[in-house]
């Protein structure tokens, strides 16, 4: 039974109070909402979540407990969490341990008894707020008023650059089964193509989606030049999601406009997406509460399909600033945002959703079908 308390107060003056059940200690970050019901293990381990602390409106949470196979990076990367109800037994035949105990391990502050129905109206209402969360002893003697200001003191995402951040610190490569150091790999058995991924906080599904389509995948860090990437000679080239303000990354959006003129194909992400976008000559805005969940509409516009899609994102492409060399491809029909692009010119894509899921439906896989079958066209 957890008794600590924990205190979640926003910028904005609102205050909630509730019960810690993980990590006793401080988190700052921007509060935003998730609307999936299940998967709450991939969204914990989403480096796109870096500096953001996440409210799940699924009133249960940690049902099924914490197992090895469902981690989409190395280690958690949110700052918080938040959630109406933590079941006291989880029960799974996959499970390992209880979220509370992952949570505590990872040194990730959370709180449970909160009406996150009332909190994810206000944040879709309000938009995203920067919040503090304060869990343990010490939470039951602060003031409202000072923990709003310790809220009001957080930073922006406006202008961070956290893909580098979470991205590896070296080239890796990647199979089935298999995630370690380049010196310690054994080599694929397969003689696919080869694919380099800029890893800008990339998730492990998308590298399993690329390499059970029989690629030979490298992952490289964020800040990696474009030479050194064409010096690999790729048949193509991934730009991963990631946490952040994309026009921060002005290194990913040199690289890739230099990629651009070599004519490789290239799938950009999520944060990939948007990078692709700006080195195209586009722009991008804040959001003001994001896409964030695995139930969101999405229209292809030459095929007329709907697909329902896995979004977490807090920044979007303006569609009114494309150039004459991009195309929009898909469309939210939540609120008509830009959802893919493809260049005119060039061998290039990009989907702002999460084609790769986890959570989330698998509507959206052929985005990878088509980046296979752009590698393995003739070159012009």
């Amino acid at each position: 039974m957890f008794t600590d308390p924990a205190i979640l107060a926003l910028e904005d003056g609102l205050v909630l109070r509730g019960i810690s059940f993980g990590y006793s200690g401080t988190a700052l970050g921007e509060l935003v909402f998730n609307t999936a019901m299940a998967g709450y293990q991939e969204i914990l381990t989403d480096p796109s979540y870096a500096r953001q602390i996440v409210t799940l409106t699924c009133p249960h949470i940690g049902n099924t407990g914490i197992n090895p196979e469902d981690m989409e990076s190395d280690k958690t990367w949110l700052e918080g969490l938040v959630i109406r109800n933590l079941p006291l037994r989880y029960s799974n035949y996959r499970a390992r341990r209880s979220l509370a105990d992952f949570l505590t391990a990872s040194q990730v502050v959370a709180i449970a008894e909160v009406d996150t129905r009332m909190l994810t109206a206000h944040l879709r209402d309000q938009g995203a707020r920067n919040a503090v969360l304060i869990a343990g002893e010490e939470a039951s003697h602060l003031r409202d008023e000072d923990c709003v200001k310790m809220a009001e003191a957080c930073p922006s995402l406006i202008g961070a650059d956290l893909a580098r951040g979470v991205s590896t610190q070296s080239t890796r490569k990647w199979s089935i089964g298999n995630w370690q150091p380049e010196h310690g790999f054994k080599q694929m058995d397969n003689t696919g193509p080869r694919v380099v991924v800029y890893d800008f906080g990339t998730k492990h599904n998308i590298l399993r989606m690329l390499a059970a389509r029989g690629c030979r995948v490298q992952t490289v860090p964020a800040t990696t030049a474009a030479r050194e990437v064409l010096a690999m000679n790729p048949d193509g080239i991934l730009l991963s999601n990631g946490p952040g303000d994309p026009e921060a990354c002005d290194y990913a959006i040199k690289a890739v406009g230099e990629l651009l003129h070599a004519n490789i194909p290239l799938l950009g992400i999520c944060l990939g997406h948007q990078i692709l976008a700006l080195a195209s000559g586009a722009q991008t805005v804040k959001m003001p509460h994001g896409h964030h969940g695995a139930n969101h509409p999405v229209q292809d516009l030459a095929s007329g399909r709907v697909m329902v899609t896995s979004q977490n994102h807090g920044f979007a492409v303006t569609a009114d600033s494309l150039p004459e060399n991009l195309s929009i491809t898909h469309v939210s029909l939540f609120d008509g945002t830009v959802q893919g692009i493809a260049h005119k010119t060039r061998p290039a894509l990009g989907f702002q959703g999460h084609p790769e899921a986890s959570p989330g439906p698998q509507d959206a896989e052929s985005i990878f079908d088509r980046f296979i079958g752009m590698m393995k066209q003739p070159l012009t």
